[in-house]
């Protein structure tokens, strides 16, 4: 199994951003608990972070073109903004889940809705970087169970 991991705009400033928002967990922290996540249950995973929106994107279409099995994705800010986003993983039909480590219901009204919330397989929001530990066990069972549901 192969899971593509993408995180938004201005996370490459984890442990130093806003931490008593985002917490202390650096970005190479956190996919570092993804990877050994990842090793524990034998599958995949290939994390990239990018400010663009046009590079998430072509990630996305390039994941479909490849049949990778799902998405693990925090999209920051363009969670609230980014129809294209939104476009691009319906497109490919990849199944994903949605993480935030913030609360974004805690948060300013606007960024209570996100554009991936209802597309996603599920949402996780809140828990710092343990949303990301959460979101990939999550995903991984969700897909496994699918896989064995069509056999």
């Amino acid at each position: 199994m192969k899971v593509l991991v993408l995180h938004g705009p201005n996370l490459n400033l984890f442990g130093t951003r806003e931490k008593s928002i985002y917490g202390s967990a650096t970005l190479c922290d956190i996919n570092d608990g993804l990877e050994k996540i990842a090793k524990e249950l034998s599958i995949d995973i290939s994390c990239l972070q990018s400010n663009s929106e046009s590079v998430l994107i072509d990630e996305i279409h390039k994941a479909g073109a490849e049949k990778i099995d799902g998405l693990l994705i925090n999209p920051a800010a363009l969670g609230h903004t980014s129809i294209a986003l939104r476009d691009a993983i319906l497109a490919v039909a990849l199944p994903c889940v949605e993480v935030h480590a913030s609360n974004i219901y805690a948060r300013e009204e606007f960024r209570h809705k996100t554009y991936l919330s209802d597309i996603a397989i599920g949402v996780i929001t809140g828990f710092g970087a343990e949303s990301y530990y959460l979101g990939l066990r999550a995903l991984v069972k969700s897909l496994s169970d699918r896989k064995k549901a069509s056999a």
